[in-house]
């Protein structure tokens, strides 16, 4: 059965599960190779599995699409996994880090630490230590982010290399998780940035740009274009202001990817040609300026497959339920406990070529109803020891999953 089978009117945009390719016997291949020897080599299920060609492909599809003064980052809380993180630093221009742990990835993936930047609310003072000492971009959020940078500066002799991020006076529109606008734990006030700007300049730490994040998981092309060229206005009415340097303007991200049938694709070709028109804008005004694009789910999240096995099938009140070896402890986000309001499936098929469908639902081992890997989808029939998947699986996965819960087994993951 093929995935596009498995729920419907998918999206056709070239790299979503409506195009994942399958062998003649109706098995997915990962990487070139079967579903089932994959797993078998990966250790068994429940597993994570990332196929590489996928990952590539789409670095280079923006590339072809952007200006060379667009710079790709790679936001790694998408998808930390050391492996995909080597293999994404080979593609992408820089790296974005949101912890230590995440820091020190990016450090042993080979990216040079100038093109790594850190953000995040509430940097422990350990976190600024090893940031400064390894001599990344931190993005500030707060004035206690300059007071500990500058301690530290004063103490190495070596000034902080810094860029603000604001917290900006409007929101992206439409966006799963809107990251400013209103009261926000994230970044300075837009109102507070000269005074934060002149307490950098106090402190000796070297300004390099502005951080300007909006929101995350956005599927329309008009908010993003709108919400990138207001942050873009923003950032260079404070640079001839104030009188700073702009040689970093991060724009964030917020390129959705469709997780369920009603999705509709970003169209993704006027957001890159309004980047384009941006950079261009920027670099006539401001030549040294690199500005860049941080994105993790849209990067990897079509490229990632969840992988379960049939343990039992039942049938209770004339509806089955396929019982397997996963759930939400390691898919928390296909379970429609991470962000959605109101729970859709995330793509979901079983592997190989039933010959009958019928409608079931697909739930884990754990003693909650919450665990609800698909309900009620329209899927071939399974039986015990088949493998079902869940596509658009390569973001917010295991790591964003209470894995302790109930004490079940680690999922695998690999690389393919």
């Amino acid at each position: 059965m093929k995935a596009a089978d498995a729920v419907s009117s998918p999206p056709s945009e070239s790299g979503t599960w409506s195009d994942w390719p399958q062998d003649t016997r109706g098995e997915f291949l990962v990487g070139g190779q079967p579903l089932s020897q994959v797993v078998d080599a990966a250790g068994g299920t429940p597993c994570y599995l990332y196929d590489r060609q996928r990952l590539t492909d789409r670095v280079r599809r923006l590339r072809g699409a952007l200006s060379p003064a667009v710079r790709i980052h790679y936001a790694i809380k998408a998808n930390p996994m050391p492996a995909l993180v080597c293999h994404m630093a080979r593609l992408v221009d820089g790296l974005d880090v949101a912890s230590s742990g995440e820091l020190r990835v990016a450090l042993d993936s080979g990216m040079a630490p100038e093109h790594i930047s850190f953000a995040g609310p509430g940097k422990g003072e350990h976190e600024l230590k090893q940031a400064h000492a390894a001599g990344i971009l931190v993005n500030v959020e707060s004035f206690r982010d300059v007071r500990l940078l500058a301690a530290l500066s004063r103490a190495t002799g070596r000034p902080a290399r810094v860029a603000i991020r604001a917290n900006l006076p409007f929101s992206l529109r439409a966006s799963g998780m809107k990251m400013t606008g209103g009261a926000q734990q994230f970044g300075v006030d837009a109102e507070q940035v000269p005074e934060l700007v002149a307490e950098i300049q106090r402190a000796g730490l070297t300004l390099e740009g502005f951080h300007l994040f909006a929101g995350s998981q956005n599927l329309r092309a008009d908010a993003i274009i709108e919400a990138q060229a207001r942050s873009c206005e923003l950032a260079l009415e404070w640079t001839e202001k104030l009188k700073v340097p702009l040689r970093s303007l991060n724009l964030g991200g917020g390129f959705g990817i469709p997780h369920t049938p009603s999705d509709k694709p970003l169209e993704v070709g006027p957001v890159l040609e309004h980047l384009n028109t941006l950079a261009g804008r920027v670099r006539a005004e401001r030549p040294e300026t690199e500005v860049v694009i941080e994105l993790g789910r849209y990067l990897v999240g079509e490229a990632g497959l969840y992988v379960c096995r049939v343990l039992d099938r039942k049938l209770s009140r004339e509806q089955v339920f396929l019982v397997t070896d996963g759930g939400m402890h390691q898919h928390l986000a296909a379970s429609g406990n991470f962000g959605q309001v109101i729970r859709k499936n995330y793509p979901v098929a079983v592997n190989g070529a039933p010959t009958e469908a019928e409608v079931a639902s697909v739930v884990g081992p754990l003693c909650t109803p919450l665990d609800l890997l698909a309900d009620k989808a329209r899927l071939g029939a399974a039986k015990e020891g088949d493998l079902v998947v869940v596509f658009q699986s390569g973001a917010y996965g295991r790591t964003a999953s209470p894995r302790d819960f109930l004490g079940h087994p680690e999922p695998r993951e690999a690389l393919v």
